[in-house]
């Protein structure tokens, strides 16, 4: 596999039941892409954590050193489905990336400008009532949950986020969750993990169980008002209730979807509310 481009944004724990729960194997496997690259092909790689850095520290070819912070957040702001830290970091990679292939930088502002989202990935389901609904239940782990927690900061009214998770944990708490939790209003419990969470928020964070993600949607819905944000952001695998995060997502989009119907409100998908 000799790749012109290869890009890693960062490691953290995950999947490492492939490697018989060893880290260091896991990030070795992200090394070994380097080394087989040629001298005159690019490497890019998001240094914002240290085994990134590692392995940044061993390229003998081209490299690109990026990171989060070299995104403007007034540029970001401009993006809308690109908003939180780790889209920054994701923009700095895709930036590199292309200019590498020769692109220009008024082919990337465009790009930047119009890309639409991917599916369960902080997906911008539209609005209801000023309520937006977001999709993002490919956040299987607390480590990629914690930046769609970060996206959306409190207002001059309090914390914003209705927040929908649960499911199959990958661990105990919320890991790095906890810095969000002042963005929270409400966190609504959905499957097997459900209890566990209930313990782990306790009293920090107002929370109800709701078994189920359409009895969650209903529990926010009603309880949210206008600046708020429903988001599904379960930081758990789905395979007590669904086949995988896809359906998962996918059910939720037709709930939000029915909901707009009962309402008259036209939901876009990928985009925001018309």
């Amino acid at each position: 596999l000799e790749c012109d481009v290869t890009v890693l944004t960062n490691i953290t724990p995950d999947h490492l039941d492939r490697y018989d729960g060893d880290f260091l194997a896991y990030a070795a496997s992200k090394q070994q892409l380097f080394t087989m690259q040629h001298a005159d092909q690019l490497a890019v790689i998001a240094t914002d954590d240290d085994p990134c850095k590692q392995i940044a520290s061993h390229i003998s070819h081209r490299l690109s050193r990026v990171s989060a912070g070299d995104v403007a957040a007034a540029d970001q702001a401009a993006w809308p489905a690109l908003q939180g830290p780790h889209n920054a970091q994701n923009v700095a990679c895709a930036i590199a990336a292309v200019r590498g292939l020769g692109l220009t930088d008024a082919q990337i502002a465009t790009g930047l400008a119009s890309f639409p989202g991917l599916a369960h990935r902080m997906e911008l389901l539209g609005e209801i009532g000023g309520v937006l609904y977001v999709n993002d239940s490919k956040a299987t782990n607390a480590a990629s949950a914690a930046p769609a927690l970060a996206a959306y900061p409190p207002l001059g009214n309090g914390p914003r986020i209705h927040w929908i998770l649960g499911g199959v944990a990958k661990g105990d708490g919320i890991g790095e969750c906890e810095a969000g939790l002042a963005h929270v209003a409400r966190a609504y419990l959905i499957g097997d993990a459900a209890p566990m969470l209930a313990r782990t928020l306790g009293q920090r964070v107002a929370n109800e169980y709701c078994g189920t993600l359409e009895k969650a949607v209903q529990s926010a819905t009603a309880q949210a008002r206008a600046g708020d944000v429903i988001l599904l952001s379960p930081i758990a695998a789905s395979f007590d209730q669904f086949r995988d995060f896809e359906a998962r997502g996918d059910a939720f989009r037709g709930l939000v979807a029915a909901l707009a119907v009962d309402q008259g409100t036209t939901m876009h998908h990928g985009g925001n509310a018309a």
